[in-house]
């Protein structure tokens, strides 16, 4: 099962245009959200250090540990992504235990690209 499978039904979509900020760092994190369509980049200052496309997510860290957003989400291309609150996440992690699986790899792996970068 992949992401995309559990969110290409969504009806709460929302559209940004090329270029356009989806959450600045420092803001309220209330929602992660799920890419159905386009590419978002994830910046720190102006430096690209993440990016989701159909099927991932973004801004789950905020969502997760209550802090705020710890870098900014630009549209790349136009985009069509659904966001998830807190209680829509909780309930989709009791009804499907693979969505947490997943996010928990995807915070993983994104740790892991950061700490090598850091490294050198």
């Amino acid at each position: 099962m992949t992401q995309i499978n559990l969110f290409r039904h969504a009806t709460d979509v929302i559209d940004y245009q090329p270029g356009q900020i989806i959450f600045n760092a420092g803001d309220a994190g209330d929602v992660m959200y799920a890419v159905i369509e386009g590419a978002v980049d994830i910046l720190v200052g102006e430096n690209i250090i993440d990016s989701a496309e159909p099927g991932g997510i973004f801004g789950e860290m905020a969502l997760v540990d209550g802090s705020p957003r710890s870098a900014t989400a630009r549209a790349r291309t136009a985009v069509k992504i659904t966001p998830l609150g807190e209680k829509q996440f909780l309930r989709m992690v009791e009804q499907t235990p693979l969505f947490a699986l997943q996010v928990m790899r995807i915070m993983s792996e994104r740790l892991r690209r950061r700490m090598q970068a850091a490294q050198g």
